[in-house]
């Protein structure tokens, strides 16, 4: 039998495609789009670095030429003398509120809704007012803070005796509380987005070999999503530990503490409080170049706090993106 040749011609549909396909026309818009988003990507990198360098230029001198002093004094009425302790110890202990109060809750409520919660009316109005509180300004949850937190359980005192705060309430735990629960729609939010973006494929798979449900969140999903979820984590910590209209509502001290706990002592969540962004709107608004540097050196000073409250999820987002690509 002789073998013939498949024939070559191409139909005029064909032609018009592969014509399509090679030339070599400009794509003007698309040029133009890609330009500008190029262009606000610059502008936005170079605002960035003059910030971060007239900062560092200001700053710097102060923590270099006097970081034992700077770091372990308070707030005082002399620029030399002032110094970083209580308002560190401040936000230190209100992350610490973040991540233990907003961290746990907020994931687990992306898993209800995500995986268990039933579609229906009542699970997208809840998920609707949740993308709602993330836009609610922060001013909104000091109010909420200083009406439920401060005035209602009384800074949650009661958790911690030790210091008389006279049922006052404004209290390190109180402005803890309250800044966990502006930064949970973020971490709810952030959270469901990384489990909903887990690949369909991979949960019927794990129910294929018989895995229940949870096992298939717990080996499966939560690993997947780890990278979305931490970065989710990482932009609520930012935001609450850069937070100073609510501390000012729930009621941080704007001066000098008079209690004088260590760092670590628990005593200190039932007392009045002062944190990093109070001291900086503080010192901000006095006169004079010493004061602009104490305040660039306390900004320096908050942005490591940051960074190295961040490092961890950084380094596990990192660690699960790696085992994620190598699977």
């Amino acid at each position: 039998m002789a073998v013939t040749d498949a024939p070559t011609t191409r139909s005029p549909q064909s032609e018009e495609i592969r014509q399509q396909l090679h030339k070599s026309d400009l794509d003007l818009g698309g040029k133009s789009f890609q330009a500008a988003l190029l262009a606000a990507l610059l502008f936005a990198l170079v605002i960035l670095i003059v910030l971060i360098y007239t900062v560092l230029d200001d700053g710097l001198g102060v923590i270099l030429d006097r970081p034992t002093d700077f770091l372990g004094s308070e707030l005082r009425s002399r620029a030399d003398e002032t110094g970083v302790f209580k308002a560190l110890r401040g936000t230190f202990w209100i992350g610490v509120f973040t991540a233990v109060i907003a961290f746990p809750t907020g994931i687990a409520a992306a898993i209800y809704l995500e995986e268990y919660a039933p579609k229906n009316r009542l699970t997208t109005f809840i998920s609707v007012n949740i993308r709602n509180l993330a836009g609610v300004p922060s001013v909104v949850y000091g109010i909420l803070g200083f009406s439920i937190f401060v005035g209602w359980f009384s800074g949650f005192a009661w958790l911690f005796p030790g210091e008389d705060t006279g049922g006052v309430g404004k209290t390190t735990a109180a402005a803890g509380v309250t800044l966990a629960t502006l930064a949970l729609p973020i971490v709810i939010i952030t959270s469901a987005e990384a489990l909903r973006s887990v690949p369909q494929a991979l949960r019927e798979a794990s129910y294929g070999v018989g895995a229940t449900k949870w096992q298939t969140i717990r080996n499966h999903l939560l690993p997947y999503a780890a990278p979305g979820i931490l970065t989710g984590t990482l932009l609520a910590l930012a935001d609450a530990l850069g937070q100073a209209a609510p501390l000012i509502l729930v009621g941080a001290i704007q001066g000098r503490l008079g209690a004088d706990e260590g760092f670590f002592e628990l005593g200190q969540l039932s007392d009045q409080f002062t944190a990093m962004p109070i001291m900086i709107a503080v010192t901000a608004g006095r006169p004079g170049d010493e004061w602009a540097e104490i305040t660039a050196a306390t900004i320096i000073i908050l942005l490591g706090v940051v960074l190295v409250a961040n490092a961890p999820a950084i380094l596990l987002r990192n660690r699960f993106e790696k085992k994620r690509e190598g699977a």
